[in-house]
């Protein structure tokens, strides 16, 4: 009986053993700075060889459980932007002993990093952003909101801004202030006028479909130019795309006043629907011909190259036509960008205006309480006007973007053929009726070769650029009758 007691206790001790070879123990410690002795927070403290991972909390303290007591094992000590520290030996126990760790931080420099883009103000997002941003009071207008409308040229798209009106279909007037008050800025230069006699550019010369974005600076700022009191006008055409485009539209309108209707016209030249005129109205020798001369000095009308066709023809249009086309390209050269942007636009377009009054007054008679007139008569007028427009834009954006260099052409031909035909009364109560033969075109150029370089901290913007503007009036022709009834007789008055 002894001997089988004595046997269950050895059996019990066999399974009493292992339990306590096995128990848990820690690992505990605290990391901080080599240098300035603060504690690190979320410093990692690995086990090699385990899964057993701790995270210093708010003290640069760490506590690794569950391991075997009185077992050494090795630690992995890491933190960013210092270098990792590994400890050997390191003893687990039920009783654990604090552990200093101190790391010592990375004594290298990291290299500069430089991000590269091209701002896109084409947006209405960007646009927005543009205008919180500026220090004076500014309205934006871009490509995007563009699109949405159905306007032609630049004209158009700057008269739905608040403050600013069109005279003429052209002109601009900011804050009621006349055009000449008013600077205008083509790609960051100046733009020439587009009349002789005063300073003034005309908005229709610009198609809508060439601008990026538009915007209309309305306080001074040392920046801008000082000789304007309305408005500073800026127009960029387009950039670099941001991918390859290629585009053709083929639209047009209906004018219920013209379509279909009659519309007089006189004899034009083949070149007009180009927008110039080809020679066939031109005086020979221009101003400065000696003209040949007729029986007691009068002036030889068909000597002297004028166009001495005074008929008139009619037709019914059909509408107007729009044609536009656009290409967009992007290379890559090496580590540089190449990009071009080229447009062509073209309209020809019918305007009937019927029965205008175009009157004169004298002083008005008090006494029978009634106006007194000089002339009292309507006008019929009878307008084509055609529009070439041309863009060609190229860009170059060097590796790492320091350097960016642009070439920039805009060009636009537009001519206007008009007819008018008056008939009324004059002072003395005559019929009268007369005719204005018109023909006008006008040319502009705009070029420009620019670059923008970026010198550590330090910026340098330089421009060249050239703008030719040309107004010709090749053909201005009138005839008056009038019928005299006291004499009976007609008089007949050229100009």
């Amino acid at each position: 009986m002894d001997r089988k007691v004595k046997k269950v206790l050895t059996t019990t001790m066999m399974m009493v053993v292992p339990v306590i070879g096995t128990m848990a123990a820690d690992i505990i410690g605290k990391v901080t700075d080599a240098k300035s002795k603060e504690a690190l927070i979320g410093a990692t403290v690995q086990v090699d060889g385990t899964d057993f991972i701790a995270a210093t909390d708010i003290d640069g303290n760490f506590k690794l459980t569950g391991l075997d007591s009185n077992a050494k094992y090795s630690l992995t000590i890491k933190y960013v932007a210092y270098e990792n520290k590994k400890i050997d030996g390191v003893l687990a126990s039920d009783q654990p002993q604090m552990i200093s760790v101190a790391l010592t931080p990375e004594e290298q420099t990291l290299g500069e990093v430089t991000v590269t883009g091209i701002a896109r103000r084409n947006t209405e997002t960007a646009m927005v952003q543009v205008a919180k941003n500026s220090p004076v009071i500014v309205n934006n207008v871009s490509a995007q909101e563009i699109g949405k409308t159905q306007d032609t040229n630049a004209g158009e798209v700057i008269r739905r801004v608040p403050g600013v009106s069109l005279i003429d279909d052209k002109f601009v007037m900011v804050r009621g202030l006349s055009q000449r008050y008013n600077n205008v800025w083509i790609n960051g230069g100046a733009a020439p006028s587009s009349e002789a006699d005063s300073r003034a550019f005309s908005f229709d010369l610009i198609p809508s479909a060439q601008i990026d974005n538009m915007q209309i600076v309305k306080t001074p700022s040392p920046e801008y130019p000082a000789d304007y009191t309305g408005g500073f006008i800026v127009v960029n055409t387009k950039d670099i795309p941001a991918e390859s485009i290629t585009q053709v539209q083929v639209g047009g309108n209906w004018n219920t006043n013209s379509v279909f209707r009659n519309f007089t016209h006189a004899k034009g030249s083949a070149t007009d629907f180009l927008g110039f005129d080809n020679g066939m109205r031109s005086l020979n020798g221009g101003f400065n011909a000696s003209l040949r001369t007729i029986g007691n000095g009068g002036t030889d009308l068909t000597g002297n190259g004028l166009n001495n066709d005074w008929t008139t023809k009619s037709m019914k249009p059909f509408g107007d036509l729009k044609l536009s086309a656009n290409i967009g390209r992007r290379w890559e050269l090496g580590r540089n960008q190449l990009g071009m942007i080229a447009a062509l636009n073209y309209t020809n377009e019918y305007r009937t205006f019927d029965n205008m009054q175009n009157n004169q007054f004298g002083v008005f008679d008090e006494r029978n309480d009634r106006s007194i007139y000089l002339s009292n008569s309507l006008d019929n007028q009878y307008n084509n006007n055609t529009r070439l427009g041309a863009m060609l834009n190229l860009t170059l954006l060097t590796a790492g973007g320091n350097s960016k260099f642009q070439m920039k052409n805009i060009f636009n031909q537009l001519g206007n053929d008009r007819y008018t035909f008056r008939q009324g009364v004059d002072e003395q109560n005559n019929d009268t009726r007369s005719a204005e033969y018109y023909y006008r075109s006008r040319t502009t150029y705009n070029g420009q070769f620019t670059g923008k370089h970026t010198m550590n901290d330090d910026e340098l913007d330089w421009s060249l650029s050239y703008s030719y503007a040309n107004r010709n009036v090749p053909d201005r022709r009138r005839y008056l009758q009038n019928d005299a009834l006291e004499t009976g007789t007609i008089q007949l008055t050229t100009g």
